[in-house]
C-alpha cells in the first residue's frame, strides 16, 4: 500500500536539535532510495516521503483469506458438478423408461394390436387409434420413441466422467435442453387434447409419457441454473413455436370437413365391396345392429371404405352405417344432422353402448365393446 510519512513523525522520536535520529518504528518501512539522514542534516522544512509499504500483517491476512476461502468455493464447485452429473443421470434413466414405453407402442401402432391397459380398458386403444396418434403420416408413438432414445443417449454422454461418444458437452447440452423442451411442449399440447378431445376417457400410457416428459424438462432446466437458462430461452421459445404450429398444422388436416374439402366438389359415390363375409364377420354383424350400434363414415373416406370391407359385403350391409355426406360435397353443403349431433371428430366413427369411438376397430375391439363372444379369431386373418 502506499502511505505518505511526514518528517515530522520522525521528530516525535528525537529531539530536533541535531541529535543523531533513531530507528524508525516497526510499523514504518524505508525506501530503498530514501538516502541516509546524518547529524546535522536537518532542515527548516519537512519533507513528504512518497513510500511504497507492504507489511507483513497485510500479507500475512491475505494469504490467511485465500487459505479461509478456497475450501468453501471447491466445496461449492464439488457441489455443483454433483447436482448437475445427479440430474444427467436422471435424464440417462427416464429417457430409458420412456424408450422402452413408446417402443410398446410403436409395436401396437404398426401391428395394429390391442393394447394391454389395466387403467381405462378399450380407451387405450381407441386413443392409439385415433387420428391424433399420427402426425404427419408418422406414428406419434415412434416419434416419441426416437425423443425419448436421443435424451437417454445425451443424458449418458454428460453423465459419464468420461466421453462416451464424440459430443462436445456444450453441444450435447443445448440438444438436451431443445429435445426436452420440445417435448414438454408437445406433451402440454396432447394433454390439451385428451381433456377435450377425449372428455371422460384416460389412458395410462399418454398420462405416462405426459409426466416423462415434464420431468425430464425441468430437471433439463435445474441442471442448466438461471444464468444458463437465460442464454437459452429465445432458443426455446422458438422450439416450441414451432411445436405447437407442427401440431396444429397436421390435426387441422385431419378435421374431418376441413376448409379446403369444403371449397373443393365431389360429388356423391359409392364403392362396392367385393370381399365375401366370412361367417364371424356376419355374426358379428347381426349383433351390432341388435344392440343399435352404429357407424358414422363419409363415402370420399378411404379408412371407411376399409372398415366396411373388412366386414365383407353380406355383413356391411346388416351394419347401422350412416352417410354424413349423402349430397356430396361442395361449398354451402354441410354435414348431415345425424353426424353433427353426435359431434364427430373424424372418419370412421362407431357409437356402441353411449361411447363414441374414432377409428377404425378390428374384430376383437369391437366384440370387447359390444360384448359379443369371438370364439374363433383365426377367421378374422
Amino acid at each position: 500500500m502506499t502511505s505518505l510519512v511526514s518528517m515530522s513523525s520522525l521528530t516525535s522520536h528525537v529531539p530536533f536539535n541535531g541529535t543523531p535520529l533513531r530507528s524508525p518504528p516497526p510499523s514504518l518501512c524505508a525506501s530503498p532510495s530514501l538516502p541516509l539522514l546524518k547529524k546535522g542534516s536537518w532542515g527548516r522544512g519537512f519533507k513528504l516521503l512518497r513510500v511504497n509499504c507492504l507489511s507483513d500483517q497485510s500479507e500475512d491476512a491475505a494469504e490467511s483469506k485465500l487459505e479461509t476461502t478456497s475450501p468453501s468455493s471447491s466445496s461449492s464447485m464439488n457441489n455443483d458438478d454433483y447436482t448437475e452429473n445427479s440430474a444427467f443421470k436422471w435424464c440417462a434413466a427416464l429417457g430409458g423408461l420412456g424408450f422402452f414405453e413408446t417402443s410398446y407402442l410403436t409395436y401396437l401402432k404398426l401391428t395394429n394390436s390391442e393394447a394391454f391397459c389395466p387403467v381405462g380398458g378399450a380407451t387405450c386403444t381407441t386413443i392409439l387409434n385415433s387420428d391424433f396418434s399420427v402426425v404427419f403420416g408418422v406414428p406419434l408413438p415412434l416419434v416419441g420413441m426416437l425423443a425419448y432414445g436421443l435424451v437417454a443417449t445425451l443424458g449418458l454422454q454428460l453423465g459419464a466422467k468420461g466421453r462416451l461418444f464424440n459430443i462436445e458437452k456444450n453441444d450435447a447440452q443445448m440438444v438436451l435442453i431443445g429435445t426436452t423442451t420440445a417435448m414438454g411442449v408437445a406433451s402440454a399440447y396432447f394433454l390439451y387434447i385428451l381433456s377435450t378431445k377425449f372428455a371422460g376417457e384416460s389412458c395410462l400410457y399418454c398420462l405416462a409419457s405426459i409426466a416423462l416428459s415434464f420431468s425430464l424438462f425441468f430437471i433439463t432446466l435445474k441442471s442448466l441454473g438461471s444464468q444458463e437458462i437465460q442464454k437459452t430461452v429465445g432458443l426455446q421459445l422458438c422450439i416450441a413455436s414451432l411445436v405447437v404450429f407442427a401440431l396444429s398444422r397436421s390435426y387441422n388436416a385431419a378435421v374431418p370437413v376441413s376448409t379446403r374439402l369444403a371449397e373443393t366438389e365431389i360429388p356423391y359415390f359409392t364403392t362396392e365391396i367385393a370381399k365375401k363375409s366370412s361367417p364371424l364377420a356376419l355374426s358379428l354383424a347381426r349383433h351390432l345392429h341388435s344392440i343399435g350400434a352404429k357407424l358414422y363414415g363419409a363415402f370420399w373416406c378411404s379408412h371407411c371404405f376399409e372398415q366396411k370391407e373388412m366386414f365383407g359385403r353380406e355383413a356391411a350391409e346388416l351394419l347401422d352405417y350412416v352417410e354424413c355426406f349423402p349430397d356430396g360435397v361442395s361449398e354451402g353443403i354441410k354435414m348431415a344432422k345425424a353426424c353433427t349431433e353426435v359431434k364427430l371428430e373424424g372418419f370412421p366413427t362407431w357409437v356402441i353402448n353411449g361411447q363414441v369411438l374414432s377409428g377404425e376397430k378390428d374384430f376383437s375391439e369391437l366384440a370387447s365393446l359390444s360384448g359379443f363372444k369371438l370364439e374363433d379369431l383365426s377367421q378374422t386373418k
